[in-house]
């Protein structure tokens, strides 16, 4: 038998095609003008022989294995029944919970998981974790946790980084040159979370490009644009950015370009900024002598591009990826404050935006308004981390730490609890993580396949897919909302997380503080009934539910008017302050001042990394950018064919300059080893000479696969780089990841290279 029903992923909306029972086809829906590569994944992925059939408990648990330490991940699993993992699950919790109290219950979850908003695995973990009584939970995110804590202190938002930001339309319309520091990668355009109803990145480059707008690119790699749009490109060293700017400060102060009268009204501070850039506070003048020998741009060039910000109205962007670095806040604020020398913040198409080209849907213009959603329930134990302090929350129980002024002291975590997302793909260096993973008494997680957070877990319970179920999909930058019919049975014997979490918090005696009493179908109406009455209050007009869920999709059209950030600010900062401190833009924050990190002082500043190519000790290694792969999403997807298909010798590419690869003996197609001090991976090679010479490129997410799982240290045969990123913080400020600053060696691998085998399920003991 054959159907076709709508779906959404984080990759676009699309129509489940089965026949048989099996998805044989994602087909884009017709309104995409550019739909993504992934869709073609999909099939392979949904019924990849590494789906988890059944419950498996890791075997040394089930025999009394409970005292911590243990590196996970090589053991057998014995399949349990239902019965017996709710119990083992809801016995575990009771136990932490009454010996250790809910903060040592850690409800990680961090990640993607699926798009729809009502089986976001992450909200159903935390809403169960705070039903039975509390837990430890995660603050920020991986992807810009460095930005989202700075920018409020400095503009009173963190909207300028996670939206909505600077629109594609306006830049058409008012600006005259698009500045992008990290560059504008047309694969990042295919994604985004919740969903997509148009891949519209594409069209907003075009549109500009055909309006006349000037697009500059600051990056090691060449700019991966859209046919038609040309850009010129500025190679740039890794982690030198905030250098480049300072010295595009000293020529606007120097030759009288900056703007006295918006840095006068609009900011604090600028004096003190200049007094550091003219070199009048350090003895070292910022000048674009000063940057070009640490960045690699020519002097001349520098000057040039800040003569132009001056002469054009601009608008000046930044990547996510370029604060996630050593000191990533200070490129952020320096770029900040170059705009707010320029005295474009405000105007139409013009100022700073964070993220535009990091993600699908930013810079589309959409109606301010909530997505359905699941609403949270309160925690009653208030303890969370930063979620790139993971491994030192795991290693380091009841020591203090620093996050934004506070003075914060880690949990003591015996049992984690993860329902969607990887860590064993997001965080990094993964071989520190195995080790402080041992630490736990007991890890549950719920997943679709065999992971490699599923390995190291010692109660692994089977989810479903998306198109296992019926939800709602929203992303809170698209301006459509989309019905996620359910297209095959649920496979083998795996649940939805709803009702996993629905039988183990009944078995605590909390199922009805969990569910509210209603099932699937309920919260699907009762969130889309709660959107609906916010949109109709708003004079949108949308269909009721059951007309919804018969034409699969809302859209909401694109609103007439203009958005311009902080339009009203600039046009009256005294009646319109900004949520900062002082209520104006803070080139200098008191606040951050007050708080005496050395390493992200009251104003942005040049602060060499440890690890870029300029460091001590860098001659002869090569500066390794890990960058979101246009095969996959993250780790998802992994096992299908995109992502399979772009392997060499069934692992994950590594990118290196002609120059680089023959310096080392190396060609296309070798497998090669990758190194550093933390970790060591395979890879096979490709050659580019769209990158600067020194920097090497890996995409993140194929899936982690340690030759001995046993041994942390162990060489990664399938390629995740994360094995060689560092694991701290940004700075105290933002305590964001760090691993756009990793150093490494690359070398032919000697011998024959063991196959992966990440993609086949774990040994079984089957009991009798």
């Amino acid at each position: 038998m054959k159907s076709a029903v709508p779906h959404a992923a984080h990759w676009g909306a699309f129509i489940a095609e089965t026949e048989g029972g099996r998805l044989v086809r994602a087909r884009p829906i017709a309104a995409d003008p550019a739909p993504a590569a992934l869709l073609a994944s999909m099939p392979a992925a949904v019924h990849a022989r590494c789906r988890i059939d059944r419950p498996h408990v890791r075997r040394g648990w089930l025999a009394g294995d409970r005292g911590g330490g243990t590196i996970r991940g090589a053991e057998a699993f014995v399949p349990v029944s239902w019965e017996v993992a709710t119990r083992l699950v809801a016995g575990e919790l009771a136990r932490v919970k009454a010996l250790h109290g809910p903060a040592a219950i850690f409800g990680g979850s961090y990640g993607w998981s699926s798009a729809g908003r009502f089986h976001h695995a992450r909200g159903q973990l935390h809403r169960a974790l705070a039903a039975i009584g509390g837990y430890t939970g995660q603050i920020t995110n991986y992807s810009y946790a460095a930005g989202m804590t700075l920018l409020p202190h400095i503009l009173g938002t963190n909207a300028v980084v996670q939206g909505p930001v600077v629109g594609w339309r306006e830049i058409a319309g008012h600006a005259r040159l698009l500045v992008a520091f990290g560059g504008i990668l047309a694969g990042n355009g295919q994604v985004g979370s919740g969903g997509l109803g148009r891949h519209g990145m594409a069209e907003g480059l075009e549109a500009a490009a055909r309006a006349g707008v000037r697009i500059v690119v600051l990056s090691a790699l060449r700019p991966a644009l859209p046919a038609g749009v040309a850009a010129e490109w500025v190679a740039l060293r890794p982690n030198t950015d905030t250098a480049l700017m300072l010295a595009m400060a000293w020529v606007l102060f120097a030759e009288g370009l900056a703007d006295r009268g918006f840095l006068d009204r609009c900011t604090v501070g600028a004096e003190r900024l200049e007094a550091y850039v003219r070199g009048e506070s350090d003895g070292v003048a910022k000048t674009p002598a000063w940057a070009e020998g640490i960045c690699g741009v020519g002097a001349a060039r520098i000057a040039a591009l800040a003569r132009a910000c001056a002469a054009l109205p601009a608008l000046l962007t930044a990547t996510w990826s370029l604060q996630r670095a050593e000191g990533g806040e200070q490129p952020y604020w320096m770029l900040t404050a170059l705009a707010a020398l320029l005295g474009r913040i405000g105007q139409a198409g013009c100022g700073v935006a964070f993220g535009l080209g990091s993600i699908g849907e930013l810079g589309a213009a959409r109606r301010e308004l909530p997505v359905p959603s699941l609403p949270r329930l309160h925690n009653p134990s208030a303890s969370a981390i930063p979620v790139a302090r993971l491994a030192d929350m795991l290693e380091k129980p009841g020591q203090p730490y620093d996050y934004n002024g506070e003075r914060r002291t880690y949990p003591d975590i015996r049992l984690i609890y993860w329902a969607g997302g990887n860590p064993f793909h997001h965080h990094q260096d993964l071989n520190r993580l195995c080790r402080a993973w041992a630490r736990a008494q007991t890890i549950v997680v719920h997943e679709p396949w065999w992971t490699a957070t599923a390995r190291r877990a010692d109660i692994v319970l089977p989810a479903t897919t998306t198109l296992e179920r019926d939800d709602i999909g929203a992303g809170a930058r698209d301006r459509f909302v989309f019905a996620m019919q359910r297209a095959i049975a649920p496979q083998f014997q795996a649940r939805d997380d709803f009702a996993i979490l629905g039988d183990i918090t009944d078995e605590l005696g909390a199922r009805a503080a969990y569910t509210e009493g209603r099932d699937t179908a309920g919260w699907l109406r009762a969130m889309y009934a709660d959107w609906a009455g916010i949109a109709r209050h708003v004079g949108l007009e949308v269909p009721d539910f059951e007309t919804f869920w018969e034409r699969g999709v809302v859209e909401i059209a694109a609103p007439a008017e203009a958005f311009v950030p902080f339009a009203a600010f600039a046009a009256g900062p005294g009646a319109n302050p900004l949520r900062t401190a002082s209520g104006r833009i803070e080139l200098y924050c008191e606040t951050i001042a007050g708080f005496g990190y050395a390493d992200c002082p009251g104003h942005p500043v040049w602060r060499e990394p440890r690890e870029y190519l300029g460091a001590a000790g860098a001659a002869g290694k090569l500066h390794l950018l890990t960058v979101q792969p246009a095969s996959r999403l993250h780790s998802q997807l992994d096992a299908g064919a995109v992502s399979l298909a772009s392997k060499i010798a069934g692992r994950e590419p590594i990118t290196l300059h002609p120059e680089d690869a023959a310096a080392r003996g190396l060609a296309a197609g070798m497998v090669v080893r990758v190194f550093n001090e933390r970790g060591a991976c395979l890879a096979g090679l490709r050659l580019d000479d769209g990158l600067l010479p020194g920097v090497a490129v890996m995409a993140t997410g194929a899936w982690f696969d340690p030759l001995d799982p046993a041994a942390p240290g162990s060489l990664c045969i399938h390629g995740n780089p994360n094995v060689l990123t560092q694991d701290v913080g940004t700075s105290r400020l933002g305590q964001g990841p760090v691993a756009m600053s990793c150093l490494v060696a690359v070398e032919a691998f000697a011998g024959v290279a063991p196959p992966p085998t990440v993609h086949e399920p774990p040994p079984v003991f089957e009991s009798s």
